[in-house]
């Protein structure tokens, strides 16, 4: 089925920087779109930014400028860069593949455990 495992959230201060990896395994990774979703407290979870099988990418408005998203085929891993972080930005942040060229949910059939990303003000 494949794995996906998240890595490098943590504390930060508002105007900092954080990057998150998410390495997979038991899937050929170059095959999928790939994208970062997050989730806040009594939130629903929602998409953050996509990487195309042809290397097109897309970000919701409100990281667009802000976040930058990457992958690996050769190592497998998928990044986000994250840049002038706000309070707004703090949630649960989740990696994901899918087979649909989308932002939603519902395309996306496999998902890591999440790394929790929390900014101070």
């Amino acid at each position: 089925q494949g794995q996906l495992v998240e890595s490098g959230g943590g504390l930060v201060q508002a105007g900092g920087s954080l990057r998150l990896s998410c390495a997979a395994s038991g899937r050929t990774f170059s095959s999928y779109v790939m994208g970062w979703f997050r989730q806040a407290p009594g939130k629903e979870r929602e998409f953050v930014a996509r990487i195309a099988k042809n290397a097109m990418t897309y970000y919701a408005d409100s990281v667009k400028g802000r976040f930058t998203i990457s992958k690996d085929n050769s190592k497998n891993t998928l990044y986000l860069q994250m840049n002038t972080l706000k309070p707004e930005d703090t949630a649960v942040y989740y990696c994901a593949a899918g087979w649909s060229d989308t932002a939603y949910v519902r395309t996306y059939d496999a998902w890591g455990q999440g790394t929790q990303v929390t900014v101070s003000s």
